[in-house]
Protein backbone atom coordinates (compact mmCIF):
# COMPACT_ATOMS: atom_id res chain seq x y z
CA UNK A 1 0.00 0.00 0.00
CA UNK A 2 2.90 2.33 0.73
CA UNK A 3 4.25 1.99 -2.83
CA UNK A 4 0.84 2.79 -4.30
CA UNK A 5 0.62 5.89 -2.11
CA UNK A 6 4.08 7.00 -3.28
CA UNK A 7 3.14 6.46 -6.92
CA UNK A 8 -0.09 8.43 -6.46
CA UNK A 9 1.84 11.20 -4.70
CA UNK A 10 4.43 11.31 -7.50
CA UNK A 11 1.66 11.39 -10.10
CA UNK A 12 -0.07 14.24 -8.25
CA UNK A 13 3.24 16.14 -8.06
CA UNK A 14 3.84 15.61 -11.79
CA UNK A 15 0.29 16.76 -12.60
CA UNK A 16 0.71 19.89 -10.50
CA UNK A 17 4.00 20.71 -12.26
CA UNK A 18 2.52 20.07 -15.72
CA UNK A 19 -0.64 22.09 -15.07
CA UNK A 20 -0.75 25.72 -16.20
CA UNK A 21 0.00 28.23 -13.47
CA UNK A 22 -2.54 30.95 -12.91
CA UNK A 23 -1.66 34.45 -11.76
CA UNK A 24 -3.19 33.59 -8.41
CA UNK A 25 -0.92 30.54 -8.02
CA UNK A 26 2.11 32.61 -9.03
CA UNK A 27 1.51 34.99 -6.14
CA UNK A 28 1.74 32.41 -3.34
CA UNK A 29 3.77 34.00 -0.54
CA UNK A 30 6.61 32.08 1.12
CA UNK A 31 6.25 29.11 -1.20
CA UNK A 32 9.96 28.95 -1.97
CA UNK A 33 9.13 28.61 -5.67
CA UNK A 34 10.25 31.19 -8.18
CA UNK A 35 8.12 31.36 -11.29
CA UNK A 36 9.89 32.35 -14.47
CA UNK A 37 7.73 33.39 -17.40
CA UNK A 38 8.63 31.50 -20.54
CA UNK A 39 8.79 33.04 -23.98
CA UNK A 40 6.86 31.75 -26.96
CA UNK A 41 6.97 28.08 -27.90
CA UNK A 42 9.40 27.59 -30.78
CA UNK A 43 9.21 24.90 -33.45
CA UNK A 44 11.93 22.26 -33.15
CA UNK A 45 12.64 22.30 -36.90
CA UNK A 46 12.53 26.02 -37.75
CA UNK A 47 13.00 27.68 -34.36
CA UNK A 48 10.07 29.94 -35.32
CA UNK A 49 7.16 30.67 -32.95
CA UNK A 50 4.23 28.26 -32.69
CA UNK A 51 1.51 28.90 -33.52
CA UNK A 52 2.25 31.23 -36.44
CA UNK A 53 0.54 32.25 -39.65
CA UNK A 54 1.74 31.38 -43.15
CA UNK A 55 0.04 31.13 -46.54
CA UNK A 56 -0.42 28.37 -49.09
CA UNK A 57 2.21 28.72 -51.82
CA UNK A 58 0.68 26.16 -54.17
CA UNK A 59 -2.70 26.20 -55.86
CA UNK A 60 -3.29 22.69 -54.53
CA UNK A 61 -1.95 20.95 -51.43
CA UNK A 62 -2.68 17.53 -49.98
CA UNK A 63 -3.41 17.69 -46.27
CA UNK A 64 -2.45 14.41 -44.63
CA UNK A 65 -3.45 12.70 -41.42
CA UNK A 66 0.20 12.42 -40.34
CA UNK A 67 3.64 13.82 -41.25
CA UNK A 68 4.65 11.55 -44.16
CA UNK A 69 3.64 10.54 -47.69
CA UNK A 70 2.47 7.22 -46.22
CA UNK A 71 -0.36 8.88 -44.31
CA UNK A 72 -3.85 9.16 -45.73
CA UNK A 73 -4.93 12.40 -47.45
CA UNK A 74 -7.83 13.91 -45.49
CA UNK A 75 -8.18 17.25 -47.32
CA UNK A 76 -6.96 19.06 -50.38
CA UNK A 77 -6.52 22.82 -50.01
CA UNK A 78 -7.21 24.47 -53.38
CA UNK A 79 -6.88 28.23 -52.72
CA UNK A 80 -3.46 29.65 -53.44
CA UNK A 81 -2.40 32.28 -50.84
CA UNK A 82 -4.99 31.16 -48.26
CA UNK A 83 -3.81 31.93 -44.72
CA UNK A 84 -2.99 28.94 -42.53
CA UNK A 85 -1.86 28.59 -38.93
CA UNK A 86 1.15 26.34 -38.26
CA UNK A 87 0.60 24.60 -34.92
CA UNK A 88 3.29 21.86 -35.02
CA UNK A 89 6.41 20.77 -36.91
CA UNK A 90 7.91 17.36 -37.64
CA UNK A 91 10.83 17.09 -40.05
CA UNK A 92 9.79 18.63 -43.36
CA UNK A 93 6.11 18.60 -42.37
CA UNK A 94 3.96 21.31 -40.79
CA UNK A 95 0.65 20.73 -39.07
CA UNK A 96 -1.65 23.54 -40.24
CA UNK A 97 -5.20 24.73 -39.56
CA UNK A 98 -7.42 26.87 -41.75
CA UNK A 99 -9.91 29.50 -40.56
CA UNK A 100 -12.49 26.78 -39.81
CA UNK A 101 -10.07 24.75 -37.70
CA UNK A 102 -9.71 22.08 -40.40
CA UNK A 103 -6.29 20.86 -41.34
CA UNK A 104 -3.55 18.34 -40.99
CA UNK A 105 0.02 17.84 -42.14
CA UNK A 106 1.41 19.63 -45.22
CA UNK A 107 4.93 19.46 -46.68
CA UNK A 108 6.81 22.66 -45.91
CA UNK A 109 7.55 23.36 -49.60
CA UNK A 110 3.83 24.06 -50.14
CA UNK A 111 3.86 26.91 -47.60
CA UNK A 112 5.06 30.50 -47.82
CA UNK A 113 6.00 33.11 -45.25
CA UNK A 114 3.99 35.68 -47.25
CA UNK A 115 1.27 36.97 -44.94
CA UNK A 116 -2.32 36.94 -46.07
CA UNK A 117 -5.71 37.26 -44.38
CA UNK A 118 -9.22 36.16 -45.32
CA UNK A 119 -12.25 38.40 -44.89
CA UNK A 120 -14.73 37.22 -42.23
CA UNK A 121 -17.46 39.83 -42.72
CA UNK A 122 -20.01 39.76 -45.59
CA UNK A 123 -18.86 43.18 -46.85
CA UNK A 124 -15.77 44.74 -45.29
CA UNK A 125 -14.76 48.27 -46.36
CA UNK A 126 -11.14 49.01 -47.15
CA UNK A 127 -10.39 52.61 -46.05
CA UNK A 128 -7.85 55.17 -47.23
CA UNK A 129 -6.69 55.64 -43.63
CA UNK A 130 -7.17 54.09 -40.18
CA UNK A 131 -10.59 55.66 -39.68
CA UNK A 132 -14.00 54.06 -40.21
CA UNK A 133 -15.36 57.53 -41.04
CA UNK A 134 -12.79 58.01 -43.80
CA UNK A 135 -13.24 57.42 -47.53
CA UNK A 136 -13.56 53.82 -48.70
CA UNK A 137 -11.26 52.38 -51.36
CA UNK A 138 -13.15 49.11 -51.91
CA UNK A 139 -15.65 46.68 -50.39
CA UNK A 140 -14.29 43.18 -49.76
CA UNK A 141 -16.70 40.25 -49.85
CA UNK A 142 -16.56 37.47 -47.29
CA UNK A 143 -13.81 34.96 -48.13
CA UNK A 144 -11.62 37.39 -50.10
CA UNK A 145 -7.90 36.83 -49.53
CA UNK A 146 -5.77 39.96 -49.11
CA UNK A 147 -2.01 40.45 -48.73
CA UNK A 148 -0.86 41.97 -45.43
CA UNK A 149 1.41 44.99 -45.91
CA UNK A 150 1.51 45.96 -42.21
CA UNK A 151 -0.52 45.74 -39.00
CA UNK A 152 -0.57 47.73 -35.79
CA UNK A 153 -2.58 46.93 -32.67
CA UNK A 154 -6.00 47.57 -34.28
CA UNK A 155 -5.61 48.04 -38.04
CA UNK A 156 -3.98 46.28 -40.98
CA UNK A 157 -2.85 47.81 -44.26
CA UNK A 158 -3.84 45.40 -47.02
CA UNK A 159 -3.43 44.92 -50.75
CA UNK A 160 -6.07 43.11 -52.80
CA UNK A 161 -7.00 43.24 -56.48
CA UNK A 162 -4.90 46.33 -57.17
CA UNK A 163 -6.39 48.23 -54.20
CA UNK A 164 -4.52 49.22 -51.05
CA UNK A 165 -6.09 50.40 -47.86
CA UNK A 166 -6.76 49.90 -44.18
CA UNK A 167 -9.24 47.67 -42.37
CA UNK A 168 -9.82 46.74 -38.71
CA UNK A 169 -7.85 43.68 -37.67
CA UNK A 170 -10.98 42.05 -36.22
CA UNK A 171 -12.58 41.70 -39.68
CA UNK A 172 -10.00 39.14 -40.83
CA UNK A 173 -8.50 35.73 -40.00
CA UNK A 174 -4.78 35.29 -40.47
CA UNK A 175 -3.23 37.75 -38.05
CA UNK A 176 -2.98 37.55 -34.26
CA UNK A 177 -4.90 39.97 -32.04
CA UNK A 178 -1.70 41.31 -30.48
CA UNK A 179 0.51 40.84 -33.55
CA UNK A 180 2.34 43.80 -35.07
CA UNK A 181 3.63 43.46 -38.64
CA UNK A 182 5.97 46.10 -40.04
Amino acid sequence: MQKLGSAVGALALWASLAAPISAQDAALPDSGVTIVEQGPVLGEETNLPLPRYVSLKASEANVRRGPSLGHRIDWVFTRRDMPLMVVAEYGHWRKVLDQDGQGGWVHYTLLSGTRTVVTLEPLEPLYTREDTNGPQVALLEQGVIAYVLSCDTDWCRLSVGGFRGYAPKTAFWGVGDDEIIE
